[in-house]
This record gives C-alpha cells, structure tokens and sequence, in this order.
C-alpha cells in the first residue's frame, strides 16, 4: 500500500503538481490511501467532490510551497494571512469563484476568476466600460475586478478599510492611473490626474478634511460602467458634464443651464462651454484662490481670444498678466463684468451688462461711476476703423507722429555722428587735444544756476522712475517686464510709484513756469517807455524770441540749415548762441509731453471724475494717447538726446555741464561762439563768471549721471527688444 502511495505521488510531481510542505504530504497521503481503499460507492463519491478551503489553504498559506514549470521549481503565489476569512465572501467556496479547479492538485494554468455568476449586473455594466472593452481587445493590463476590488480579502464598499471605499478610491485609482509606464504604453489621458485631484478642492475636502460628501473618482466617472468622454453615455462626456456636476451642484446647473453657455448646450451645440472648460477636470480650484482670476481669463479666451487680445490692452488686463497673482486678485477679471454661471448677452435684460445694470457691475470696483463711465469699451481695438474709427484716428496720429518724429531726428542723428567721426578718424590726435582743452581750462563760467540743475535733477529721477513703472505695462508680453515688476513688488506699488513719478513732475514743472513768472515779473517795467509809459514792442519781441529766451526764431532756422550743410561738408561748422536750436526742440518737448502724457494721465488716473462730463470712450483714447507719447519720450530721450549731450565723441562718456552748471571758456568759444561774443560786447561777461565751486562735489554728481545715463541705456535696449520681439511674432 505503501508503494503504491509512493508511485502516486511521485506520478504528481512528474506531472507538474504541487511540491508540498510535511503537513500536506501527510494530508495528502491520508487522502490517497483513504480513495485507495475506500468501497467503491464511498470514493467515486469523494472524487467528484471539489476541495474544501481547509485543503486548498493548506498549500495557498504556507510560503515554502513551489510549484515546477518548465522543470524549476518556483514559489506558488500565497497568502501571507488568511484574509479571506474576513472577507466578504468568506462564506463562499474557493471553487465558487476559480471554477476551473475540479481537484486538490490542479492545473496551473487555470482561467482568472469568474464574478459574473454572482454579480451579473456588474459583470454586464464593466464588459461595456473602458475597462472591460480595452481587456477584451487584448489590453492584459486593464483594469479587472480584483485589481479594484482586491482578490481574496475583499471587503463591503462601506468598509473603510476597503480599497473602493469613498477616501481610498483615489488611491486605488492612482495604481493604473498614475503609473507612468501604464500610461504611457497604454496611451492614457491626462497621466497627472491624481496628483491633479489630490491638490483639487475635491481632492482636499476629502482626503485632508475628511468631508465624505466630497466627490471622488466614481462621483465623476461612473463605478463599473466607466467610459471615455467621446461615448455619449459616459456621465463626463461634455452634453453630460453639466448634469454630472449638477448632482452636487444643482443650483449652479440651474443657473448655468439659463446662461448663453447653458443655451448652447442645450442646443447640441458642441461650443457651448461646460463646468471642465473653466473650472477644468481634476485640479478644480477654490475660486477663492488667489491666482484664479488670472487662470479664469486665460480659459475665456480659449474661446474668445479677440475679447481677450484687447483686454489685455487695458490696464486690467496688464496687471492681470504682470502681477503676483495676491496683487491680481484686485483687477478686475472677465468674470467680474460678465457673470460667473449666469453669463449672458448684454441684449440680455438680465444680463449684468445690460442698461439696467451695467452701472451697477461697474461699481462693484468703482463706486463713484456714473452712467459716463459705462461708455468705456474694454474691448477696443484700435485697428478696427470700421467699428472704432475714433479710436483707429487717434492711434495712426500717433503712429505717424512716432514715425515721424524717429525718422526725422534719427536722420539728424546719423549725419552728426558720421560727420563726427570721419573728423576723429581724419585727425584724432587734434581731435583729442581739443576735448581736453574744453575740460581743463582755468577760466569758467555759468549755464545752469543751482535752481536749473535742481530742477533737472527732478525731470531725470522721475521720468526715470515713470519709464520703469510705465513701460513693463506697454510690454508686458516681454519676459522682462515681469521681472521688473516683481522686483518693484507688482502691479499695486508699481501704480503707487507711478503716480509718485506723475506728482514730481507737476511740481517741477509748476516751479518753472513760477519761475518765468517771476522773471516776467521782475523784467517788467523794463518793457515800457519810462517816458511815456507805452509798452515797447521792439524789446518785447526781444524778450520772446531774443537769444536768451527758449522760444524758436528764424536764427534756429538758419543755425538748423547750417548745421545741416556741415554734416554734409557743404560749409563752416556754425557757431551757437547761448541755446541750440535742438535744445529748443528738447525743452518744448517737456512742455508738450507735460501736457499730453500729463492731461492723459490724469484721465486714467480719476476715470470717475473725469466721466461724470467726458464720455468713457475718452479713456481709450487716453490710454492710446499717454502710451505712445510715452514710448515716443522714452525713445527719444535714451537716443536722441543721449546722442546729442553725451554720446558724440568730444562729449563722451557724459557732459557734466547740467550737473556743474559750469562751462570753459575754451568750449564757449568751441561751441558757443556767439553767446561769448554777445557777453563781451555788452559787458556782462563777468555776470556769467563762476562763482560757485564745483570740483567738491562733482564726483557724487557724476556718480549720479552715470547712473541715470545707464540706467536709461538699460530701459533703451529693453524697450527695443520688446519691440522686435512683437514685431516678429
């Protein structure tokens, strides 16, 4: 008998069974011998009866049992605890489910689990799911029952501890979905989705703050039935989206489903946009959160990119893309004038753009507004003449005047500086030694009193200032606009500083027209005939238009066609008076620009006041206005009149003459022939003869001017590369 147990189990091993442990060798011996010997009924009966759990745990338990394929012996797959008896299926047989098994020692190969018997309805929903069609095509690595579910230790779904449990899904969902080497070789959308719900609202409600009714995976998807977004009844296939939200969120669906968006949608119309085209799939946002304004106008214009080219054209709109998004959360977004869900038409009379309430959404953010304000067109474009021709007129007078302006200036510029250089290069030695000559000269006199310098020092520290915090706006597409606004601290302490800019401004400029007004004061009895009292044109017309005063005369005229045939070799260098006609030009531009960027300015600066008698269009035509007359200041300034006061060789690297106010004899007669000549011959060379001492503190002024100077070099070279850089995109 012995023997023949023997022979049978060596029969098994041949045959690929199991290599047990002592324990089952002894349970399987009994076993045989029992068949082996039993009445014929009795064991005909026992073999037709499948294994009890006992019997097939005896081997599935213990971690020393191999099995031989191929001819090695390789670990059989066991369960380190006994989790089925504490499962919910504990009650069923192992045979129940591996139906394939029909004896103790079994076929390896035996097919996977069927569930169906049990769970039909289940089994039927998950063959028409993604997962269960992608298996069936082949897909071994989709998702099968027990890959969500587990295998032996199964537990109810209301079990925290089960893996299909509401706050365990997203990480049981996570093992396929956000696995990289899954998702790339099965080709899965959006791969960083758990990571993406994990950091969502969603996310956070119910894996950090524990709130159950949070919306998990199954919420959204469906639970056996999951299907991708093209198969139109998948709950997030986009007719759908709306109504799958909706179930958390069913007053915003009502409310959505009556908006221009909601309508289309309803229409079947496949551009009417749904709660995961703003909000988005799985990193939903708190709309609280402080960049999500600026994310919200980038997902409008997916679908209104003109709206959002224009928008961002405006100040609300640069801000919004310059700004931390702390200090963005304060411009207004499209959401603020269009509604959130209940978008609509402004037609619309309940839309918050409507007549009746459009005044009212506007002093959401500007209390004082009038109905004046509500003219201003946030989406203007200036290059639509049809349906701005205003606007259109204004921005090409500007254009031109840009244009024009470079193009003629820029002309003058390149004919000096050529003719300036072909002397140096034809004789630079002589060239040298006159520039040293006008610097070391022990005679010197007078330009600029102490009151110009002051005055100037102020032109240059805030136009400087109004340049840094002005013109990241006018580019803020360039990467270094950005930069410059996070250094200063963004869009709010830029504003600020602006506007601190705007003030020295008026106040220089207010002190030196109180200034003329004094001298015009001061000087005018010498106007009238002590005679008789009468006023004397002659010396009037002096006054205006004489060699002292700034105003423009035919001698500019002459010094302007002179100084042209020179350039050219046609005739003698001329000699100036105490000003040039392009220092003419450079203070009237102050003036002019004062006046233009200043009145501007203060447009933008109280759009409430100034609407409450101007129409709101006034405000883009300000903008248009103030933005280009800047650009044209700034340009000229940093090449131009660089050019003119410090980059021509016998000034270079800077002519310290608006600091010092002071200038040699020997450059007066270089340059200023005319003004010389005029002093000696009334006399009044002495008034001019210096009296202040400017070598003690002329190393902290030309610290000073060299940094302005650079500084302003720097905005130069910035400004240019934003301008080819929109230009060649």
């Amino acid at each position: 008998m012995i023997l023949v147990v023997r022979n049978v189990i060596q029969a098994a091993r041949n045959a690929g069974a199991l290599v047990c442990s002592q324990p089952a060798r002894l349970a399987a011996c009994a076993g045989l011998v029992f068949l082996l010997f039993a009445p014929d009924g009795l064991g005909a009966q026992k073999t037709a009866a499948p294994p009890a759990n006992a019997d097939c745990l005896d081997c599935h338990t213990d971690p020393t049992t191999t099995r031989s394929v191929q001819g090695r012996q390789i670990p059989m797959p066991v369960f380190p605890t006994n989790g089925f008896a504490g499962s919910v299926h504990a009650r069923l047989s192992c045979t129940d489910c591996h139906t394939g098994v029909r004896e103790l020692v079994h076929d390896p190969g035996l097919p996977p689990p069927d569930c169906s018997g049990c769970h039909a309805r289940e089994a039927k929903e998950y063959s028409s799911s993604i997962h269960g069609v992608s298996h069936a095509l082949g897909a071994s690595g989709a998702a099968q029952c027990w890959d969500c579910h587990g295998s032996h230790e199964i537990l109810p779904v209301a079990d925290p501890s089960s893996p299909v449990y509401k706050m365990n899904l997203p990480q049981t969902c996570a093992k396929c979905h956000g696995n990289a080497q899954l998702t790339q070789e099965y080709g899965i959308q959006q791969p960083e989705a758990p990571r993406e719900y994990t950091d969502s609202i969603h996310g956070r409600a119910l894996l950090k703050m524990g709130l159950i009714v949070a919306p998990s995976c199954n919420d959204c998807h469906g639970v056996h039935d999951i299907k991708r977004p093209v198969d139109r009844d998948s709950p997030i296939n986009h007719a759908h989206i709306a109504a799958t939200c909706g179930k958390c969120h069913l007053g915003i669906e009502r409310t959505y489903m009556k908006s221009v968006h909601g309508q289309l949608l309803a229409k079947g119309d496949s551009r009417g946009p749904v709660c995961t085209d703003c909000h988005t799939a799985h990193d939903i946002g708190d709309t609280a959160a402080v960049n999500f304004k600026a994310l919200s106008d980038q997902r409008c214009g997916k679908c209104h990119a003109d709206r959002l080219e224009h928008y961002r054209e405006t100040y609300h709109g640069k801000a919004m893309a310059l700004g931390r998004p702390n200090v963005a959360s304060d411009v207004a977004a499209c959401y603020d004038c269009h509604g959130y869900h209940d978008v609509l038409p402004p037609s619309n009379p309940d839309s918050s753009l409507a007549q009746g309430h459009i005044l009212a959404t506007c002093r959401q953010c500007h209390p004082g507004a009038t109905m004046g304000f509500t003219q201003y067109m946030p989406h203007a474009n200036a290059m639509d003449a049809r349906h701005y021709p205003l606007l259109h007129l204004v921005f090409m007078c500007m254009t031109g005047l840009l244009a024009g302006t470079f193009a003629f200036f820029g002309l003058h510029t390149l004919a000096w500086l050529v003719r300036v250089a072909y002397l140096y290069l034809n004789d630079s030695k002589k060239f040298r030694e006159a520039k040293i000559a006008t610097q070391v000269d022990g005679e010197w006199f007078t330009r600029f009193a102490p009151f110009e310098r002051l005055l100037h020092f102020m032109v240059v520290s805030s136009f400087l200032l109004l340049v840094i915090t002005g013109m990241p706006l006018k580019f803020y597409d360039a990467g270094w606009a950005r930069v410059i606004f996070a250094v200063i601290g963004g869009p709010d302490t830029a504003r600020m500083l602006h506007r601190f800019g705007a003030v020295v401004t008026f106040i220089y400029f207010g002190l030196h027209l109180c200034s003329l007004a004094g001298k015009a004061w001061r000087g005018r009895r010498s106007l009238r005939d002590p005679d008789t009292g009468r006023l004397r044109l002659r010396r009037l017309a002096g006054v205006i238009w004489g060699p002292d005063s700034m105003v423009p005369s035919m001698q500019d005229w002459r010094d302007f066609v002179a100084h042209n045939r020179w350039f050219f070799g046609r005739g003698p260098r001329p000699q100036f008076d105490r000003w040039t006609y392009w220092e003419k030009f450079d203070y009237f531009a102050v003036f002019w620009g004062v006046a233009i960027i200043g009145a501007s300015g203060l447009l933008m600066w109280f759009p409430t006041f100034f609407t409450r008698f101007l129409p709101g269009w006034i405000l883009n035509i300000a903008l248009i206005i103030h933005s280009d007359e800047a650009l044209l200041a700034a340009g000229f300034i940093f090449s131009i009149h660089f050019f003119n006061t410090h980059f021509r060789i016998e000034k270079f690297p800077m002519d310290t003459v608006i600091f010092s106010g002071r200038i040699s004899r020997n450059e007066m007669l270089h340059e200023r022939k005319r003004w010389y000549d005029r002093l000696v011959s009334s006399g009044r060379l002495d008034d001019f003869r210096l009296r202040d001492e400017w070598f003690r503190w002329k190393n902290i002024a030309r610290f000073f001017g060299y940094f302005f100077f650079g500084l302003g070099m720097v905005l130069l070279v910035l400004i240019l590369y934003a301008m080819i850089r929109r230009l060649t995109h």
